[in-house]
């Protein structure tokens, strides 16, 4: 269970960065709310995930998950455009995410 409340963090890390954007430096309040509620889920569930994992495995995976699915969503939605260096890098990070999955006890 631990791991999914991990994966659901790290998904939520990607929505309040998402949503962060959409605010418009928080001008928009509606769209600052929702970051807000997506920050909230995402610590919550981090928090009930480093009950069971160790913190030295579940932080990396959380933000390297809100890592690799924001630069996703910042190329899809917003038009973000990246070297092929850069998407060499990112996937990286991905192997990295699944590396210290596999690895972990």
């Amino acid at each position: 269970m631990a791991w999914i409340y991990l994966v659901v963090a790290g998904v939520f890390e990607v929505v309040w960065a998402t949503f962060m954007k959409f605010s418009d430096g928080f001008h928009k309040l509606g769209f600052t709310a929702l970051t807000i509620i997506g920050m909230l889920i995402s610590f919550w569930c981090l928090a009930e995930a480093t009950r069971r994992l160790p913190m030295s495995i579940a932080y990396p995976i959380w933000t390297g998950i809100g890592a690799v699915g924001t630069v996703i969503i910042g190329v899809v939605l917003f038009g973000d455009r990246l070297s092929p260096l850069t998407w060499f890098f990112v996937g990286c990070l991905f192997i990295g995410i699944i590396g210290i999955k596999l690895t972990s006890h």
